[in-house]
């Protein structure tokens, strides 16, 4: 399997788990106000349309970050996989923080909703990224024979 699969592959279960965190975020309450494929929705000028949203979320999770990783994890010096995973992660929550935010009405950094989605966003990003790495790593350490014994 290429790297790039490796990467596809990752950067899908990190968008999975993400995916599962927003949503499980929501099911509880917990700032209804940050829902990111509405956002997105509204972006593309179909506000209450979250399937689109959703989609895009996925296409960007999976695509952006996944070839990110794919090419950025052998270029970088040192560390794990799981720690660029993290890099990844934390740039790409500046980068939403300073683009899709101001582009959705919520200011820079999502200020205009609170102190608190700028930290919830990190959050999941955060976890989203250590998922990505370690998933990738893994996936790399299988296929060089690193993750298998032999009896």
């Amino acid at each position: 399997m290429s790297k790039i699969w490796k990467g596809l592959l990752a950067i899908l279960a990190a968008t999975l788990v993400l995916s599962a965190l927003m949503v499980l975020k929501s099911m509880m309450g917990v700032m209804p106000e940050l829902d990111s494929p509405m956002m997105i929705a509204g972006m593309m000028g179909s506000p209450g349309t979250p399937v689109l949203g959703w989609a895009v979320h996925f296409m960007i999770g999976v695509v952006g970050y996944g070839l990110g990783m794919a090419f950025l994890n052998e270029r970088w010096p040192g560390g794990s996989p799981t720690v660029r995973g993290v890099i990844i992660g934390v740039v790409g929550w500046l980068l939403m923080m300073v683009m899709m935010m101001p582009m959705a009405g919520a200011g820079l950094f999502g200020m205009n909703m609170g102190l608190m989605v700028p930290m919830m966003t990190l959050v999941l990003h955060l976890v989203f990224g250590a998922v990505l790495g370690w998933v990738y790593g893994k996936l790399l350490s299988v296929a060089s024979g690193a993750g298998l014994t032999h009896a």
